[in-house]
């Protein structure tokens, strides 16, 4: 055989070139999420945090994705919301127990890296991280060729908080009475995006860019909303210490997720019509004609956190919500579990 012709990397379809260019943004935009407790700049082997200042911490973590929300960005060419979303929804997911956020790291893997659209997603985790007080210590770019379809790529991330042992929130003590206070979304966050896809452009034939005008925007824009963050009403409730529980509406919607944080025989009651349901939920519902129990396990329906207040103190938490002008509903109460039921949320 003939001396075979010499292969670099980039023949295989890995470009280090690319991967220095990512890395040198991913460093710049790192560094300004930094605390004083990192003590490692990004491209150690391992990132090095310090725990300063706690008496009995307890660390509390979290790894999610972004879903198929992401096929929004690729056909609409927009990342930089993404990786936004998937910061807050981790931080939510912590928040809820009474962590306080410090450390993110973020898992970024493309067929061929694109270092213009990588520098999109990384300016939305670094951005979100700012806005939480959470510090982006590190992370993985993988260019892996023939895993990905062109112009695709997958994120995920993992989060590190801290709360007191003394501080936790675990709903222990919620009781029949106390009272479940909701704070909307603004729009799908990052769940039931593979049906909302299908109804959308495949059933309504829209495209990213058409003007729906119940929405008041494109349809892109819609889907595009970045994920909220609650943190800041979850700490304040918390320090007031008006907060005994708070469940993260995401996938299952209010259904599935409300009794996660529900003691044993106690139950939610759900208020129907007592918040606004969100315009985008109206419109994916007559699209579909979904059923009302696939409706409420897929969407949040507009809340996007529940909040349960203690009976006696509800007016107080209330009026600290309207205090940091935190939009909130009273949407219904914690209540007996009902004899013979197995729902442990009963909408009424």
């Amino acid at each position: 055989m003939p001396p075979q012709k010499p292969l670099r990397y980039r023949d295989a379809g890995v470009n280090i070139d690319e991967a220095g260019r990512t890395v040198d943004f991913i460093k710049d935009a790192a560094r300004r999420t930094f605390s004083r407790n990192v003590l490692t700049g990004i491209g150690s082997f391992g990132a090095m945090y310090e725990l300063r200042n706690w008496k009995r911490p307890v660390l509390i973590s979290s790894a999610d994705g972004v879903g198929t929300k992401l096929k929004v960005a690729f056909i609409t060419g927009r990342h930089d919301t993404v990786g936004s979303c998937l910061v807050n929804h981790c931080v939510n997911d912590i928040a809820v127990q009474g962590a306080v956020p410090l450390f993110f790291l973020d898992y970024f893997a493309v067929g061929k890296l694109d270092a213009g659209v990588a520098a999109q997603v990384v300016t939305g985790l670094a951005r979100a991280c700012e806005e939480n007080g959470c510090s982006l210590i590190g992370g993985e770019t993988a260019e892996m060729p023939g895993m990905y379809a062109p112009g695709e790529y997958d994120l995920a991330g993992f989060i590190v908080g801290a709360v007191e042992r003394n501080e936790l929130l675990t709903g222990a003590m919620i009781k029949p009475g106390d009272v479940l206070i909701g704070l909307p979304s603004n729009g799908l966050h990052t769940n039931g995006y593979s049906l909302a896809r299908k109804l959308l452009f495949e059933i309504a034939a829209y495209k990213p860019k058409t003007f729906i005008p119940e929405l008041d925007c494109t349809a892109a824009d819609e889907l595009l909303k970045v994920h909220r963050s609650y943190l800041k009403p979850i700490q304040k409730l918390a320090k007031a210490g008006l907060l005994l529980g708070a469940a993260h509406i995401t996938g299952g919607g209010i259904s599935d997720n409300t009794p996660r944080i529900l003691p044993k025989g106690v139950a939610a009651e759900i208020k129907v019509g007592s918040w606004p349901v969100l315009p985008v939920f109206e419109l994916l519902r007559r699209l579909g004609n979904i059923p009302e129990d696939d409706y409420r396990r897929t969407f949040n329906l507009g809340i996007g956190m529940i909040l349960v207040a203690p009976e006696k103190k509800a007016v107080k938490a209330r009026r600290l919500l309207d205090r940091m002008k935190e939009p909130h509903y009273e949407i219904g109460r914690a209540i007996r579990q009902p004899r013979g039921k197995k729902e442990r949320v009963i909408y009424r």
